[in-house]
C-alpha cells in the first residue's frame, strides 16, 4: 500500500483504533490478526529469501501483533523464534489471546536471551509500541541495545521500540530499524526529527479503518508531493516572455560575501523566473557579473537606490550574504518598510532576531536551527527536540509562512496543516545551500504568486535537486549543483 499524504499524532491513531472497534464493530483481535498478515507479506516483500525469524515479544499490543505474526510465520513454513522480553502470563486482552493462539497452534515462546537473536536471518522488533510516554524503562533498554548490537537487520512493528512516535526522538534509546511496517496511520514521529534514521525503509497499511472527516482527525502533517510542482509551475504557453513570469529582487551580497547571493540568484533563474535582479555591495558587482551574465546588478552604496528596484519587482528576497554591519541594517529596513512579498533568510533573519519579533502576513521565513532558535530565544538542541512545535511556535510569533530548514523540513502556517519533506540527504550540509533554496522560494513566488504553494514547492525541488546531485556521492555535493539541477525537478 502506498504511504499517505496525511501524518498523525499517537493519539489520533489511538482514537482511531478506538473508532474502528466502538463506532465499526471490528474486534480488536481482527485488528491485531490484519496487523500480523501484513506485517508477514511486508516481511517477504523486503526479505525474500529468509527462511528464519526471531521476533522479541514486549508485554502490549505491540507484542500482540508480534505473535501473530509469529503463528501465522510459522504456518507459512518460516522456522519462527519467538522470545518473550515480558513473561506471556502477564499478557492481557488481545495480546494473550495471541499468545494463546501461537502456543496452540505448536509454537515455542522462549524468554528473551541475546544470544538467541543470532538464530534469526531477520530479527522482528514486537517490543514496544505508540503508548510508550517517558524514557525507556532499564529492562527495555536492555533489550533494544541487544537488538541494535546483534548484526542482523531489524524489522520494526508500528514503530521502532523506544522511538517517540510523535517527535521522531528516541526516549532515551531507540531501536535502529531497517524497515519498519505501520498500520492504520502513518505517524508522525516515523517521519521527522530523528525518527527516519531508526525507522528505514517504511511500508504502511491501513488494515481497513478509514479515516473520519472530521475535526479530530485533522492530519497534524502532510507530506510534500511531486503533483504540487505542476501546480505552481503549469506548462508555459508558446507564446510566453520573460515578463509573464516574475520579476525578483534578491537583495544581500555585503562585502566579501558574493558567492551567497548569486547562487540564491542563480536558483530564482533555474526555477524560471523572468528577471532577477541581485542588489549588493559595489565590490561585489564584477564578481557575480562575470560568473552569472543573466543576472542584472545593482550595486548599493547607500539604501537610496533600493526602492525603485523593490517597486520594478513583484518579489524581494533578502539575507543571503547580507552580514549584520549598518549597511545591512539600513538595508533592511528599506525593505521591511515595503509592501512587496517577502522571502527572509540568513542574516536578515539574525537581524530581525536582535530586534525583537515583528509579525507581517506576507513574508516566507525559511531559518535553518541555528536562526531559529535565535528567533525564539532557545538553543538549537531545543528547537530540534520538538520541530513541530518550534514550527508552531515561529509561526505564532513571526506570522506568515515559516520554513524551518534540516532534515525533514517543515513549512508551516497559520491555519494550514504544516507540509513535510521527506527529501533531501546529508550531502546537502554544505555551504551555501540555504542561498539557493532563498533564490527558488523567490524564483517560484514570482511565477505562481501563492506564497503557500511557492514555499512547499520550492523545499520539495531544492531537496529533489540535491538527491539527483548525490547519486554520485554525498561527500563533496556543493550548492552550486544543486542550483544547476533544479532546472530538470522544475520541468517534470
Amino acid at each position: 500500500m502506498a504511504l499517505p499524504v496525511s501524518l498523525y499524532s499517537s493519539a489520533q491513531v489511538r482514537a482511531l483504533d478506538a473508532h474502528a472497534i466502538d463506532d465499526l464493530g471490528v474486534p480488536g483481535y481482527t485488528l491485531m490478526k490484519r496487523a500480523g498478515e501484513s506485517a508477514l507479506r511486508y516481511l517477504r516483500t523486503r526479505w525474500p529469501t529468509c527462511h528464519r525469524i526471531v521476533i522479541v515479544c514486549g508485554g502490549g499490543n505491540n507484542g500482540g501483533d508480534g505473535y501473530v505474526l509469529a503463528r501465522f510465520a510459522q504456518a507459512a513454513g518460516l522456522r519462527v523464534t519467538a522470545l518473550a522480553a515480558v513473561a506471556p502470563e502477564s499478557l492481557k486482552g488481545d495480546a494473550r489471546q495471541a499468545h494463546a493462539d501461537f502456543a496452540a497452534s505448536g509454537g515455542q515462546v522462549l524468554p528473551f536471551a541475546s544470544e538467541r537473536l543470532k538464530e534469526g536471518e531477520v530479527i522482528v522488533d514486537a517490543l514496544l509500541g505508540t503508548g510508550l510516554h517517558g524514557s525507556v524503562r532499564a529492562d527495555a533498554a536492555e533489550v533494544i541495545r541487544a537488538l541494535n548490537a546483534a548484526s542482523r537487520p531489524i524489522f520494526a512493528l508500528d514503530v521502532p521500540s523506544g522511538l517517540d512516535s510523535d517527535t521522531g526522538e528516541p526516549l532515551g534509546v531507540a531501536v535502529r530499524a531497517d524497515c519498519t511496517v505501520t498500520f492504520v496511520a502513518l505517524k508522525t514521529g516515523l517521519c521527522i526529527g530523528n525518527g527516519p534514521e531508526h525507522v528505514g525503509a517504511i511500508f504502511f497499511d491501513d488494515l481497513e479503518v478509514p479515516v473520519p472527516s472530521t475535526p479530530q482527525f485533522v492530519p497534524r502533517l502532510e507530506r510534500i508531493v511531486e503533483a504540487e510542482i505542476a501546480a505552481a509551475l503549469p506548462r508555459r504557453p508558446r507564446a510566453a516572455h520573460k515578463g509573464d513570469f516574475g520579476r525578483v529582487l534578491i537583495v544581500g551580497g555585503g562585502v566579501g560575501m558574493p558567492g551567497a547571493v548569486r547562487l540564491a540568484g542563480e536558483a530564482a533563474l533555474r526555477v524560471g523566473a523572468g528577471l532577477v535582479t541581485v542588489a549588493v555591495a559595489p565590490e561585489n558587482v564584477v564578481a557575480i557579473a562575470a560568473g552569472r551574465p543573466e543576472l542584472i546588478c545593482l550595486s548599493l552604496t547607500d539604501p537610496s537606490g533600493l526602492p525603485d528596484a523593490i517597486e520594478r519587482a513583484n518579489v524581494v528576497a533578502i539575507g543571503p550574504g547580507l552580514g549584520r554591519t549598518e549597511w545591512a541594517t539600513r538595508i533592511l529596513d528599506v525593505v521591511l518598510a515595503s509592501d512587496k512579498p517577502l522571502v527572509v533568510d540568513a542574516d536578515a533573519l539574525n537581524l530581525i532576531a536582535e530586534r525583537g519579533p515583528r509579525r507581517r502576513d506576507d513574508w516566507i521565513l525559511t531559518p535553518h536551527p541555528g536562526e531559529a532558535a535565535r528567533l525564539l530565544g532557545l538553543q538549537a538542541s531545543e528547537v530540534q527536540r520538538d520541530r513541530l512545535a518550534s514550527l508552531e511556535r515561529l509561526v505564532e510569533r513571526y506570522g506568515g509562512i515559516v520554513v524551518l530548514k534540516g532534515a525533514g523540513t517543515l513549512v508551516g502556517s497559520r491555519g494550514r496543516i504544516p507540509g513535510l519533506c521527506e527529501r533531501g540527504n546529508p550531502g546537502m550540509a554544505s555551504a551555501g545551500m540555504g542561498d539557493v533554496l532563498t533564490g527558488a522560494t523567490a524564483g517560484v513566488l514570482s511565477q505562481c504568486g501563492d506564497p503557500w504553494l511557492a514555499a512547499r514547492v520550492a523545499v520539495l525541488v531544492h531537496a529533489m535537486s540535491g538527491d539527483a546531485v548525490a547519486r554520485a556521492g554525498e561527500r563533496g555535493l556543493l550548492a552550486g549543483d544543486v542550483a544547476r539541477e533544479l532546472q530538470s525537478c522544475v520541468n517534470l
